[in-house]
């Protein structure tokens, strides 16, 4: 199957179905301190040096087993990757 015919499943980011979009509120309809809140949130520097954002394909089964390690999985793919280069 290409990759047309068969669907992209990701587990962290789940496709919103009818009743995920009928539950959803409008920005404006969240309540006033909420919207404050949220609002005023910034990202803070960062406390290690910046990173470079790139898209690489890897497969299946690789993915599958770093994310099994949960949260943290692309760090330690970075970390392996060093380790290699070194």
């Amino acid at each position: 199957m290409n990759r047309a015919t068969k669907p992209v499943v990701d587990h962290e980011n789940p496709e919103w179905a009818r009743k995920d979009f009928e539950r959803a509120l409008p920005f404006s309809g969240l309540p006033p301190e909420l919207r404050r809140t949220l609002s005023g949130r910034t990202r803070g520097s960062q406390r290690t040096p910046k990173k470079v954002p790139v898209s690489i394909r890897l497969s299946p089964d690789v993915v599958e087993a770093f994310r099994s390690t949960g949260a943290g999985w692309q760090a330690r793919v970075d970390e392996i990757l060093r380790a290699h280069i070194k």
